[in-house]
């Protein structure tokens, strides 16, 4: 029998290695997938539309929200995001794990309406390792950083409201962490009730 999926947020200031951590948690697990928002900013060198971000004109964007197609939407540093509703709902009925990576304004909105979500907080060590990853990644400006250290302290006090919290200080450790949180939840009575409804069901006989 083909399970549901479990929803999970992940949320972490920027800097923080979220994106990091979850690419290499999906390396390893092959029926988690990530979700792909839609957002307004110019895309960065590197980033590939539909593989990153739906890239979308803010005119376009706003033409979804207000037909409701977003799950979730908020706007950041002047950009907006937003994730579409009818793609999670699709994915996580398909049996696989589906991860948002959003803020914690997306998460609110996300728990409204299923709040059956898992939701994980990553966290950096200290404050200067974190203006060190923003410094090293050498896409934004000292002003910018600046900038986004001062958003990170209001983001970071919102760690309250998730699951569980993962604090990124050795990558290793931290992605194991991220891995035993999703490995836990797919054991789960009711999820492997599901999944191995025959074999259990021979066990008993």
């Amino acid at each position: 029998m083909t399970t549901t999926g479990t929803l999970y947020i992940v949320s972490a200031p920027s800097g923080a290695g979220k994106t990091s951590l979850v690419k290499a948690l999906i390396d390893i697990m092959a029926q988690v997938r990530v979700s792909v928002s839609h957002t307004t900013r110019m895309i960065r060198p590197g980033e590939v539309d539909g593989v990153n971000y739906h890239f979308t004109q803010r005119d376009s964007f706003i033409k979804m929200l207000e037909q409701g197609d977003f799950l979730e939407h908020a706007e950041v540093f002047g950009n907006m995001y937003g994730t579409s509703q009818t793609w999670v709902k699709d994915t996580l009925a398909q049996g696989y794990d589906l991860i948002l990576e959003i803020d914690w304004q997306g998460a609110q909105q996300v728990r409204k309406l299923m709040p059956e979500a898992q939701s994980i907080f990553i966290l950096p060590p200290t404050h200067k390792d974190l203006r060190q990853r923003l410094h090293n990644r050498g896409q934004d400006s000292a002003d910018v950083i600046e900038t986004r250290m001062q958003q990170a302290i209001t983001e970071m006090s919102h760690y309250v409201e998730y699951d569980y919290i993962v604090i990124n200080d050795d990558f290793g450790t931290a992605l194991q962490d991220l891995l035993a949180i999703f490995r836990s939840n797919q054991l789960r009575l009711d999820t492997q009730q599901k999944r191995h409804t025959q074999l259990l069901c021979d066990l008993l006989r």
